[in-house]
């Protein structure tokens, strides 16, 4: 079968990028080689500051903030393991389609000093061709070659499903190799494992020369009790597309999330584990988006492993080993007839069917989570107020189909679980827990009072509300003009070791301090006022930056919501959000970004240079908060309290000698 169609980048040529020489000469592009970019304009780009609105660009025009470093900067590594090699300049199989590519992508433009080093940061706007032409050298194969292959799961049929040939899909890749025919397989640039979720050591202290630790297994326990020592170059934030697909099969829309973990034995060891490249795994569809097909990505190339058919378009999948086989097993829905009704389904880590539920009920546009809520060290998982054991049986049902986006904590510390659905929460085995007359709302958990016990942030359509960890209410109905039905993240966004949240509502996106503060607001375009955000210091330097995606663009602010990067993409917007996960084990932080309605359905963006810093390699649901999931996808029987130690919901985590680690204060 036809493997995906992965295509080099062209030539920047091709792009009328290499005309015109940088205002600071060549300007070097790591291990991908040099490039030649053209003198660009500059604004001004001073940030909003803090409470204020600041409108921002729309349209198809990217805006970068260039904060360009020396080309020869590298980050720092206190992990004393050596930076691993990019995607750039690996061997890649190629497949012939000489039809022309329509897509956006992300080539960014460095503004640079006389003295071509560090400058102050300066808005650039750069605008790209929209069509790469038939005539530019892709370096394909040629027709009837071998091209490897791609796995087509489909229909309702058994365990094993059916295999069956595919049209090529189109995916681009940035700065890769094109080689000859043959096999096709993926392998990480390094198998070490070093960027993993893993211990320094075998007894958490000096390293041991006689019980060397498996770096391609989890010996972390998530309990952040090592300070983050990654930092980047200073001003080294240049964002870059790495890889674009274009769909598959007439499927080119995606409307939810992805999820990331390892599914595939890359680098061929009979194992997979943390020294594979990590997959990312996401529905797209066609026209009806209750229904369409399961796609799984390798993280570094874009290629598709396989792609699994009848599945729910607007379920947002989750990734967990469910059975305790040391697998991950992929999670989503199935829509019966076309319609929002449907069944829960788990997928074997090949796509392989492993069962569907018994009970059919009400899937919508919702989210799966897992937890092993009851401690019994089998996982339970939470869709649409519904909880299922690990084999599908139906548990017990919450009465509330407003609860799309369920999350799963020990609100009152007896190590057992409670399942929150917006203002209500219920025991691990059913039992009501509280319910709070403060509106349907999505929930989210942290410390957000310094008491040290959880709070439930609920964003709701009449504004912000919030519950105690025993259900009394603080408060209800905040700030409705900033703060609309959207899943909020939470994050210290500003390096003062406390926690904000980033929420929006139809046209506004802010950050928020725990008093209800604004730190900065912009403008966003949203009519839903539906789509989610996330946070990562992609510079380990104290600030983090947030993301957001609204109906036309992809935005990266700075800590004083200053954009650092606007990038088209579309979207009627349903509840996701950009993603951040080492997604090719480079020990560098990618970002992960979804669209439909015209632009390219999946994008990875990662630096230029790979400078970001190290990022976990998974995220397996939309309510990620860390603590929920080790990072080879096994769930905990007794999961940290993720508000003791990052204090953070919906944000990826850096890690640092080998574990997950607390960033320092600022």
């Amino acid at each position: 079968m036809p493997m995906s169609n992965l295509y080099k980048a062209p030539d920047r040529s091709l792009l009328g990028l290499a005309a015109a020489p940088t205002a600071c000469g060549d300007v070097g592009s790591g291990e991908g080689g040099t490039s030649n970019l053209p003198t660009l304009p500059a604004t001004d780009a001073t940030g909003p500051g803090p409470g204020t609105t600041q409108d921002l660009p729309t349209g198809d025009e990217i805006v970068v903030v260039s904060t360009s470093a020396p080309a020869t900067a590298r980050r720092p590594r206190s992990r004393g393991v050596p930076a691993r090699t990019s995607v750039i300049g690996r061997s890649l199989k190629m497949s012939t389609n000489t039809r022309a590519l329509l897509c956006t992508p992300l080539l960014l433009s460095l503004a640079c000093g006389d003295d071509g080093g560090m400058t102050d940061p300066a808005t650039t706007t750069v605008t790209l061709p929209m069509t790469i032409s038939d005539s530019a050298p892709m370096g394909s194969t040629g027709p009837g070659e071998p091209t490897g292959g791609s796995t087509s799961v489909g229909g309702t049929g058994g365990a094993t499903g059916t295999t069956s040939e595919t049209p090529p899909t189109s995916t681009t890749m940035i700065g890769e190799t094109a080689t000859g025919s043959g096999g096709s397989t993926t392998t990480p640039a390094e198998t070490d494992g070093s960027s993993s979720d893993v211990s320094a050591s075998s007894d958490g202290g000096e390293s041991s020369t006689t019980e060397p630790i498996d770096k391609c297994k989890v010996n972390d326990d998530m309990d952040a009790d090592v300070p983050c020592t990654d930092e980047a170059p200073p001003n080294s934030f240049e964002p870059d597309l790495q890889w674009v697909w274009m769909g598959q099969d007439g499927e080119n829309q995606i409307a939810v999330t992805p999820v990331v973990a390892n599914l595939t034995d890359d680098n061929g060891d009979g194992e997979i584990d943390l020294c594979d490249v990590p997959d990312i795994v996401v529905p797209a569809y066609q026209s009806s988006y209750w229904t369409g097909s399961l796609y799984v990505f390798d993280g570094a190339t874009g290629a598709v492993h396989y792609k699994v058919a009848d599945v729910g378009a607007l379920t947002y999948p989750a990734i967990a080993d469910i059975d305790n086989d040391g697998l991950p097993e992929i999670l989503t829905a199935r829509s019966m007839g076309g319609a929002s009704t449907g069944v829960l389904m788990a997928l074997e880590h090949d796509g392989t069917l492993k069962w569907t539920s018994p009970t059919v009920y009400e899937v919508g546009s919702s989210a799966i989570a897992v937890a092993d809520i009851d401690h019994d060290g089998d996982v339970e998982i939470v869709h649409h107020g519904y909880v299922f054991d690990h084999n599908g049986a139906l548990l017990w049902q919450a009465f509330n189909m407003q609860a799309y986006v369920n999350t799963i904590a020990d609100l009152d510390g007896d190590d057992n679980m409670e399942v929150i659905l917006g203002p209500t929460a219920y025991r691990h085995d059913g039992s009501m827990y509280y319910s709070v007359a403060s509106g349907d709302g999505h929930p989210q958990v942290a410390d957000l009072d310094g008491d040290g016990q959880p709070e439930v942030l609920v964003v709701a359509n009449s504004g912000l509300a919030l519950i105690e960890h025993d259900g009394t209410l603080t408060y209800a109905n905040q700030q409705n003009g900033l703060a609309r039905w959207q899943p909020a993240s939470i994050h210290d966004f500003d390096g003062d070791m406390l926690p904000e949240f980033a929420v929006s509502s139809g046209n506004k996106y802010s950050v928020f301090e725990t008093n209800l503060q604004p730190k900065w607001t912009v403008n966003i375009q949203d009519g839903s006022g539906y789509a989610s955000s996330t946070a990562f210091d992609f510079l380990g330097d104290g600030t983090a930056e947030a993301m957001y995606a609204d109906e036309v663009n992809l935005f990266i602010f700075d800590g004083t919501g200053q954009p650092l990067l606007t990038s088209p993409r579309s979207s009627w917007t349903q509840w996701e959000m950009p993603i951040v996960a080492d997604v090719d084990n480079d020990a560098s932080a990618e970002i992960v970004v979804v669209s439909n309605g015209g632009s390219p359905p999946l994008q990875v963006v990662r630096d230029k240079m790979d400078r970001w810093i190290p990022a976990r390699r998974i995220w397996n649901q939309h309510t990620y908060h860390v603590t929920n999931v080790r990072e080879d996808a096994t769930i905990p029987q007794f999961e940290p309290k993720s508000w003791k130690t990052l204090n953070t919901f919906r944000t990826q985590a850096q890690i640092a000698n080998g574990g997950v680690c607390l960033p320092e204060p600022q």
